[in-house]
């Protein structure tokens, strides 16, 4: 079983630049990918098969972490044209089989041009479920939620893909559940055996260099609730986000809804 990491360019406006990473499992008789990327990305992929020496018609699975716009983009290319099966939570289906569902309760700039179309949902896992691709490798699922409502992992062998599970430093914290984020780090940190961590958002890590961004994913954690404290819990949310982000002199965070939701949580320890 072979890894590839492709980087998947996007903006989520005009002057918001992002990127998501993509993960192509080769194995000896056909591909599986490790979310999709947003939507248009499909000749990105498939030119990083081509040049891996693999067709796109073998791929044979997409597995989501979870349903946000830029993991589910192309999702439904693959299974249309290829026929790949899509593997997904049952917290994550509804999002992912109707993103006007997903729009309607998670609004964010962009959203149908990242978001591409809704898809089925082929296989719903749930943490400890093992999934066997045809030439026996194993997909083990681990519940990692937090960041989303019911966002999983993906381990084979000893590498896991962790999709958006780790908030890292120097980048927008995204959370709607706090108790579960913290949960989930400490899921990763204690799994044995594992050599790589392969993220959505940064390089592969090894397993001590993500002990490490755990540490730091805690203080990030640790830093928006004392600073949601300084101010006041009682405060209105939108006054609260605003003095949150000038005491963390992040003003470009002041209008984001996902970073709002992340600081509601740290009030209310969601």
């Amino acid at each position: 079983m072979n890894v590839k990491q492709i980087k998947i360019d996007f903006h989520v406006t005009p002057e918001i630049k992002r990127y998501v990473y993509v993960y192509l499992i080769e194995t000896e008789d056909g591909c599986a990918l490790v979310d999709s990327g947003v939507a248009g990305s499909e000749e990105i992929i498939e030119k990083a098969m081509l040049e891996n020496g693999h067709q796109p018609s073998e791929i044979k699975a997409v597995f989501l972490t979870h349903a946000h716009p830029d993991h589910i983009g192309t999702a439904n290319y693959f299974r249309e044209k290829y026929g790949a099966e899509i593997y997904a939570s049952e917290g994550e289906r509804a999002w992912i089989e109707d993103i006007d569902l997903q729009f309607a309760e998670r609004p964010i700039p962009n959203f149908y041009h990242l978001a591409g179309q809704s898809t089925r949902v082929d296989h719903v896992v749930k943490d400890g479920d093992k999934v066997y691709l045809t030439d026996g490798t194993c997909i083990e699922v681990i519940g990692t939620p937090g960041h989303s409502a019911d966002e999983v992992s993906y381990r084979i062998e000893d590498v896991v893909f962790i999709g958006d599970t780790v908030p890292v430093r120097g980048d927008i914290p995204i959370f709607i559940h706090l108790e579960n984020t913290l949960h989930s780090l400490e899921i990763l940190e204690n799994l044995s055996g594992v050599e790589t961590f392969y993220p959505a958002w940064d390089q592969e890590y090894s397993f001590e260099m993500m002990r490490e961004k755990i540490a730091d994913a805690r203080e990030i954690i640790q830093k928006l609730e004392q600073n949601v404290r300084a101010v006041g819990t009682e405060v209105e949310l939108s006054a609260l986000v605003s003095q949150v982000c000038d005491r963390l002199h992040t003003p470009m965070w002041k209008e984001n809804p996902l970073f709002a939701r992340a600081i509601d949580c740290c009030r209310g320890r969601k």
